[in-house]
């Protein structure tokens, strides 16, 4: 089985959901803070492979679910700024298995990549877009 490096968003219940479908499936799981890693440009930027701009971001993060930030509108480097000024906005987990990169939880493509024994966890947060407290966010 793979060792996964999981970058996610401490106390988020979706990428609790998402490590527990890792580890279930056999995986060594090494979770990491994306909010409290260092990150460059270039290695977030690995992450993202061929993706358009749009698909590196967050849907859930509250600036883009009102509007206020509309990442058809970015431009590589724009978003890279915004990201590491603000990592919440970029979409969850970040996953790394040698020195291969995916962004974001498709079912589908880690089943294919490194194995996946059940499905139906999902990408999102598991509280929907129904109003609720917000998630926790570490200091």
């Amino acid at each position: 089985m793979a060792h996964v490096i999981f970058y996610e968003k401490p106390g988020c219940g979706g990428n609790s959901r998402q490590k527990q479908a890792l580890s279930d499936s056999g995986h060594d799981v090494e979770a990491r803070s994306l909010l409290a890693h260092p990150w460059t440009a270039d290695e977030l930027r690995a992450f993202f492979g061929e993706r358009p701009v749009a698909e590196w971001f967050n849907r859930s993060h509250p600036k883009v679910k009102s509007g206020e930030i509309v990442p058809e509108t970015f431009s590589a480097e724009r978003a890279l700024d915004l990201m590491l000024a603000e990592p919440l906005f970029v979409r969850r987990p970040l996953l790394q298995v040698g020195d291969r990169r995916e962004i974001g939880w498709d079912e589908g493509v880690v089943a294919r990549w490194i194995g996946l024994a059940g499905v139906g966890v999902g990408e999102g947060c598991p509280k929907g877009d129904a109003p609720h407290a917000p998630c926790p966010t570490p200091p």
